[in-house]
């Protein structure tokens, strides 16, 4: 169960280059339900997400590059390309900030996942995050690959 809020950010936190970055190309074969494909640095992934805004389900499966490379020319819409920043937060949270790029430039987006939906009502974000899209589908990758 993949438990998080997102948020919109209008000015990115300082010294970024100090935490972890991941390159990440994403695209979806299906968007209803969702089954995505991912490419993460070097790491490839098939993932099923459920329905759902706050909570759903998410089942990921490791693909390898060749796999990646043929399901990649059957994705429907944009494949989403971003640089995503893994900043932490507490000893239990991390956020993780995607900075996109080509097409869905500038747009930033934050995400906190969480192990509990209580935890996840009762966050306080930081002052740098903006407008909180949780419950907003346009902010969903999937939906964003449909530019």
């Amino acid at each position: 169960m993949e438990i998080e809020r997102k948020y919109l950010i209008d000015r990115l936190p300082e010294n970024l280059e100090q935490y972890e970055c991941k390159h990440i190309e994403q695209g979806y074969l299906n968007t209803d339900p969702v089954v995505r494909i991912r490419k993460s640095n070097d790491k490839y992934t098939l993932t099923y997400k459920g329905a759902g805004l706050l909570c759903r389900e998410e089942y990921n499966l490791p693909l390898n590059a060749e796999a990646f490379a043929h399901l990649k020319e059957k994705i429907d819409g944009i494949l989403i390309q971003k640089r995503r920043y893994l900043i932490p937060l507490t000893d239990k949270l991390t956020i993780e900030l995607d900075v996109f790029e080509g097409e869905l430039a500038p747009l930033q987006l934050a995400e906190v996942e969480f192990e509990t939906k209580e935890e996840a009502e009762h966050f306080v974000p930081p002052a740098w995050f903006g407008e909180d899209v949780t419950f907003s589908s346009r902010y969903h990758n999937s939906t964003l690959s449909k530019r």
